[in-house]
């Protein structure tokens, strides 16, 4: 079975869906193993320090998977005010990776240099008035998130069943939703809703190729749409994390003004990731979407793909059913 949207056409792969970039986790075993199954993987450059961890985090990519994958690139200010977002950008380049994922701020400085070298720019965007500024500027394709996302869903709290569709008659580009969207039911309301593919971060966290710590991830199978939580909204910066006790002390330090160095001693990403990959519950932040109460067992990667896939028809099936042939059953 293929899935053909222009999205699909564009990126050259079986089925529209994009596995998000998550720092420490979107490595290579992960994005390969999406890309091998029929979707687009993402490794996350944000992982990576210098030049060389990340283009040799490419190549090992490229050793376990000769399909499509991406590289997204985070343009928040503190990866350009020390250079690495152009060092990032020039790596992609230098390794001809042929898609790369920008979020955070504008891509617009580097556009020129991803569109000479052939590299699609998919960029993702809490908002539709962003979403409008990445089709002017050029960008491929816009990936649109709501307020269930896990990480950063903006500062208006408008959700993907309104975003979407928004963008949809907004743009000429594609549009990818993103945001409580972990099964083939999400994966359907998405295209019916005008995207052309979906992203998800939080499905693929509960995956057997995921490297996150097998505590993480049976807290995952175990949680309810209810135990995410938003931090950060008092520097603007809202970000959904898994309710913790680090987050619970982020809020409190925000009631009371806290600053972004001072917020930064129990959410900065290396507290998070060696909590993460050591299984410390407790131990930090750790971005995660509303879709984790959709999220009921640990599969391999091609298991999640073929579920949706499987999914979607017989979804279509049921509702073709619904409608009737040639619409008998509608009733006006």
């Amino acid at each position: 079975m293929v899935i053909k949207t222009r999205l699909t056409e564009m990126l050259g792969i079986r089925y529209p869906i994009i596995q998000g970039g998550m720092q420490w986790l979107s490595r290579a075993e992960l994005a390969a193993a999406v890309s091998n199954a029929g979707g687009l993987g993402i490794i996350t450059a944000a992982t990576h320090k210098t030049r060389e961890d990340l283009r040799n985090e490419i190549r090992r990519t490229r050793e376990l998977t000769d399909k499509p994958f991406g590289v997204n690139i985070s343009m928040l200010p503190e990866m350009t005010a020390n250079d690495l977002t152009r060092v990032y950008v020039e790596t992609v380049l230098e390794e001809k990776v042929p898609v790369v994922e920008t979020s955070g701020r504008s891509p617009e400085p580097f556009i020129g240099y991803l569109k000479e070298a052939g590299i699609r720019l998919l960029h993702k965007v809490p908002s539709v008035r962003f979403a409008k500024k990445a089709e002017a500027i050029g960008a491929d394709a816009v990936i649109i998130v709501g307020f269930e996302c896990g990480g950063h869903p903006g500062m208006d709290d408008v959700t993907t069943l309104v975003l979407a569709p928004r963008a949809a008659e907004s743009l000429s580009i594609p549009v990818i939703a993103g945001g409580g969207i972990a099964d083939a039911r999400g994966f359907v309301a998405a295209l019916a809703l005008g995207a052309e593919g979906v992203i998800m971060g939080t499905r693929f966290v509960a995956t057997k190729e995921c490297i996150a710590h097998p505590n993480f991830k049976e807290w995952i199978l175990q949680a309810n749409e209810t135990d995410t939580t938003l931090i950060l909204r008092s520097i603007r910066n809202a970000a959904r994390v898994m309710r913790n006790a680090a987050a619970r002390k982020a809020l409190e330090m925000e009631s009371r003004g806290a600053t972004l160095e001072e917020l930064l001693t129990v959410v900065s990403g290396q507290i998070g990731r060696k909590a993460l990959l050591e299984g410390d519950l407790d131990g930090g932040t750790f971005a995660i979407g509303q879709a984790v109460g959709l999220i009921h067992e640990i599969k391999s990667v091609a298991e999640v793909i073929d579920d949706i896939v499987q999914g979607a028809a017989q979804i279509y099936e049921r509702l073709g059913k619904m409608l009737g042939s040639g619409g008998d059953r509608v009733t006006h």
